[in-house]
This record gives C-alpha cells, sequence and structure tokens, in this order.
C-alpha cells in the first residue's frame, strides 16, 4: 500500500485486493470449487469442440457458423478470465490479486462481454438477411463483410472497456482493499473507493443501457421480420427448421442480455453483493457453459457435422 499525505490528512493508497469470494465453511468451498471446476471444465469443452467442428467441416463454412465460431471463442475466452483464478482462489489462504491483475482481468471480462452483446445482435442480423432477403444473402453477407462485422463487434467491446476500466481505476482505493466477488468488478469495487462515484456510476449505467437496447432493438426487429416471412412459408419443413435455428438465437440471447441488464444497467436491481455473486456466476460461468449446448442439441446441421466427425475418426 502507499501513504499520501494531503495536509494534515494521510489517505492509504491500496496496490493489492483482496479477493474475498464466497463465505462459508470448508465443506461449502469445497463444493463450490466442485461447481465451478464442472461449469468451467463443460465450457471448455463444449465451446472448443464447436469451434474444431465447424472448422473442420466444409459444409458449416457459412456466416451463420462464422458468427457461432465466434461467439464459442468469445465464451472460451470471457470465461477462462475470471474461472481459473477464482478456483484457485477457494483453497488460497490470502486470495490476493496485485492492482495490476486486477485491471487486467477487468478490462478483459469487459471487453469480451460486451464485443458478445454485439455480436449476438449481428447474429441476429444475419438471419434476418438469410431468412428475409435469401436473394441478396449472399452479397450482403459475403466473408469479407462478415469478417469488418465481427471487428466492429470487437471495436465496440474495446471502447466500452477502454472507457470502463480508465474510469474505474483511475479512483482512490483507499478505504478497504478487500473486494466482496470472486472477480474484479465496478459494482464492488466503486465499493471501495473513498472519491465520489456519481459520475462512473452514470457511465456505466449509460453505456450498458445504451448497449443493451441498442442490441436488443436490433434482434428484436430482425425477429419482427423474420416471424412475419415465417408465417408466409408453405412449407412446414422449411418452418421447423427456421424456428429451430432461430429458437436456439433466441435463448442464448435472452439468457445473456437479461443477466446483463440486470447486474449492470438497472440500478439497485441486484439488492446485495451475494445476490450479485449468484448473477455474475450465471454469465461468466453458466451461460458460456449452456451456448454450445443450445446450439448443437437444437441445430441438425451441427450435430450432422458432429457425427461426420466421429465417424472419421472411426475410420482413421
Amino acid at each position: 500500500m502507499m501513504i499520501h499525505r494531503h495536509g494534515n490528512l494521510s489517505v492509504v493508497l491500496w496496490q493489492e485486493f483482496v479477493l474475498v469470494g464466497f463465505r462459508g465453511s470448508e465443506e461449502t468451498q469445497v463444493l463450490l470449487f466442485a461447481v465451478f471446476l464442472v461449469l468451467y471444465t463443460v465450457t471448455v469443452l463444449g465451446n472448443l469442440t464447436m469451434i474444431i467442428v465447424i472448422t473442420l467441416d466444409a459444409r458449416l463454412h457459412s456466416p451463420m457458423y462464422f458468427f457461432l465460431k465466434n461467439l464459442s471463442f468469445l465464451d472460451l475466452c470471457y470465461s477462462s478470465v475470471i474461472a481459473p483464478n477464482a478456483l484457485a482462489n477457494f483453497f488460497s489462504s490470502t486470495k490476493v490479486i496485485s492492482f495490476g491483475g486486477c485491471a487486467t482481468q477487468f478490462f478483459f471480462f469487459s471487453l469480451l462481454v460486451t464485443t458478445e452483446g454485439f455480436l449476438l445482435a449481428v447474429m441476429a442480423y444475419d438471419r434476418f438477411m438469410a431468412i428475409c432477403s435469401p436473394l441478396q444473402y449472399t452479397v450482403t453477407m459475403c466473408p469479407g463483410k462478415c469478417t469488418c462485422l465481427v471487428l466492429g463487434t470487437y471495436c465496440g467491446g474495446c471502447l466500452n472497456s477502454i472507457v470502463q476500466t480508465s474510469l474505474t481505476f483511475q479512483l482512490p482505493f483507499c478505504s478497504s482493499n478487500r473486494i466482496d466477488h470472486f472477480f474484479c468488478d465496478v459494482p464492488p469495487l466503486l465499493q471501495l473507493a473513498c472519491a465520489d462515484t456519481a459520475v462512473n456510476e452514470l457511465v456505466m449505467f449509460g453505456i450498458c443501457g445504451l448497449i443493451i437496447v441498442g442490441t436488443t432493438l436490433v434482434v428484436l426487429i430482425s425477429y419482427g421480420y423474420i416471424t412475419v416471412t415465417i408465417l408466409k412459408m408453405r412449407s412446414g419443413s422449411g418452418r421447423q427448421k427456421i424456428f429451430s435455428t432461430c429458437g436456439s438465437h433466441m435463448t442464448a440471447v435472452s439468457l445473456f442480455y437479461g443477466t446483463v441488464f440486470v447486474m449492470y444497467a438497472q440500478p439497485g436491481a441486484v439488492e446485495s453483493m451475494e445476490q450479485g455473486k449468484v448473477v455474475s456466476i450465471f454469465y461468466t460461468q453458466v451461460i458460456p457453459m449452456l451456448n454450445p449446448l443450445i446450439y448443437s442439441l437444437r441445430n441438425k446441421d451441427v450435430k450432422d457435422a458432429l457425427r461426420r466427425l466421429g465417424q472419421r475418426r472411426v475410420a482413421l
């Protein structure tokens, strides 16, 4: 820690933090460790499988699966930013993370989560173009434009992360160095600041609210047009295939946007840090685990690709 003197007052500025994590007995810690380990293991295996299958199977080399592969990459990365450190801290006596380590963890977490929010909106737009404008789809969603859209999501995520990280970590943290959470996040960090955090809270709620509302509108408008188009279809098999594909995406969108909105864009929605930790587990560990299951179990093309990959391995 560093001590700064201002007149007759001494202000202690902490150079490291303690991630308090979850309270409870040793048995509770062991149980939580097992839960986190299972969630993270399934997340890694599921998302790596999706990335490998989409990469190796030529029939899945389309814009929809290009975006899906990027979604699996984001889920794998942002879960990995949180889970390994959280697992190590369950049996750590100190649970210390440096100031720089905390800022780095928060930067990449914010970057990846925001990027995923934008990517889900891009995936909705892709389905809109494929279903409502099939003749223009190959031109509109050509490989170059798909790459630009993905890069745009990363740029948006990076911009938000730079703003949030710089505003948060310029604050003086002098009241305590104990973060009541299992990773470095804005709400518990603001509680440790010994300066006015009104601007930080306004920026967090404003930017998060704008991103969530904007991307949600893109999703709702896209699926509004898709619904109208589906109802006009005469082919029952075509309807079923589209409902299956779009249903998977809407499930993923609802889970992600719902939890992020509760946590960051609705002041006072999370009444305590313990409740916030439960919500955080859901969107940092459960959703990245569920996404590959949602898209593989409800998607015939992915199931067929998995079957072909399995048959290829047996043949070898």
